[in-house]
């Protein structure tokens, strides 16, 4: 038996998972809380709406449940801001105190902890997970230094695939849907709001997904069995999934990004096949994908201007990109050499490190500096290239 098994009570935390409030394994954890919740919240989230309740305990305990079953369980090592009540973490981990570090917290659960990102640790404990959540988030030194530890919080779901369980109330994402008279979804109502979210920079739509603005004119065109618009909340990274069916109504729901990422995804047809003059105009002046190399650069073109996206990375701490405009030189050499020049190119701007004001091409990345009109490089780009990308996918999973 694994060592967080033997020296903790956690087990308890984890057999209560799925279970409603009239099974054995979730009345005992209700017992070892302390049996009344001092707090207790209700709400709905999304559309269809999924029924939230938060019991919260003055022992420092909390039980969230999903439409009557625990979704999640969480150890408060700080006071919540509600006021109720701390545990005592050496009563439920042998060896383990509110003031545990990262690496004390690995000894005393005997496993090394994983990482869902770059910032949230976790450890699989049976058929849960244990995440830990530490102060001044983004700031690697809190792990290191004693007090920083806030909570641990059991779920079945691994942490960075399934939402967060105790985030349905961002004050940022949570109120967008709207809902009418018969508790459906407003779907003129809930655009106006996700557009003014946009506006606000409260949330960011992802570009391999359908624009807001084409959402409702693609749907009608019925090409699409399922189109739909995917948002990232700033505050909270939860992803919006507004979907519009050709045979049901709209749907509204939060994810956690990698189960966003695993939703299905139909092609987008041509825009010629389904969009208003206007629109067509539009998209003939945008961003066109033009040519890529796998895991290296995609070249796109806008009017006469041809752009360079060139991959850069540093170490396991920097992969990123850079968007360079090609001067004249640099479009006849590629005009001569093509994709030879091109991978020189991209190779440059890796080792120059453009992420540094000595790179030659630091001032040149239209990411980092913009060209002085407020446009959105990335989403421009990432529109260019989204359904090529999604082809390639396609292809690949065929082989």
């Amino acid at each position: 038996m694994q060592p967080w098994a033997t020296r903790s009570r956690l087990p308890l935390l984890v057999d209560a998972l799925g279970g409603t409030e009239v099974d054995d394994a979730v009345r005992r954890l209700l017992h070892a809380f302390g049996d009344d919740p001092v707090h207790v919240t209700e709400h709905r989230v999304g559309v269809p709406a999924t029924e939230v309740r938060r019991l919260r305990f003055a022992s420092g305990g909390e039980i969230v449940l999903q439409d009557g079953a625990v979704l999640a369980v969480i150890l408060h090592a700080k006071p919540p801001s509600d006021g109720a009540g701390v545990v005592d973490l050496s009563a439920w981990v042998d060896g383990l105190t509110n003031a545990a570090t990262l690496k004390q917290v690995e000894t005393a659960f005997g496993l090394k902890a994983q990482f869902s990102g770059f910032r949230s640790p976790y450890f699989k404990v049976g058929a849960g997970f244990a995440q830990l959540r530490f102060g001044d988030a983004g700031d690697k030194g809190s792990w290191k230094e004693p007090g920083h530890l806030v909570s641990i919080v059991v779920t079945a779901g691994q942490p960075g695939r399934v939402r967060p369980p105790d985030a349905d109330e961002c004050p940022a994402c949570s109120t967008l849907p709207a809902i009418d008279e018969q508790g459906g979804l407003d779907l003129a109502a809930t655009l106006e709001r996700l557009r003014t979210a946009v506006a606000a920079e409260q949330v960011k739509q992802d570009p391999a997904w359908v624009p807001l603005d084409d959402l409702e004119e693609l749907h009608a065109s019925g090409l699409m069995r399922l189109v739909e618009s995917q948002l990232t909340c700033r505050n909270c990274h939860r992803v919006i999934c507004l979907t519009l069916h050709r045979d049901g109504p709209p749907t509204f729901g939060y994810h956690g990004p990698n189960e966003a990422r695993e939703r299905p995804m139909e092609r987008i047809p041509p825009v010629e096949q389904w969009a208003s003059r206007a629109r067509q105009e539009q998209a003939r002046e945008a961003m066109q994908y033009v040519d890529h190399r796998p895991g290296g650069w995609f070249l796109v073109r806008q009017g006469d201007a041809l752009y360079l996206d060139a991959r850069y990375s540093y170490s396991a701490m920097i992969d990123d990109s850079a968007l360079i405009e090609l001067g004249a030189v640099e479009r006849e050499d590629y005009r001569r050499r093509g994709h030879q020049y091109l991978d020189e190119l991209a190779e440059r701007i890796h080792m120059s490190a453009p992420y540094q004001p000595e790179s030659p091409y630091h001032a040149r990345d239209l990411y980092r500096r913009g060209d002085g009109t407020g446009r959105d490089f990335r989403a421009e780009v990432g529109a260019a290239i989204s359904n090529h990308t999604w082809l390639a996918e396609q292809r690949s999973r065929e082989r």
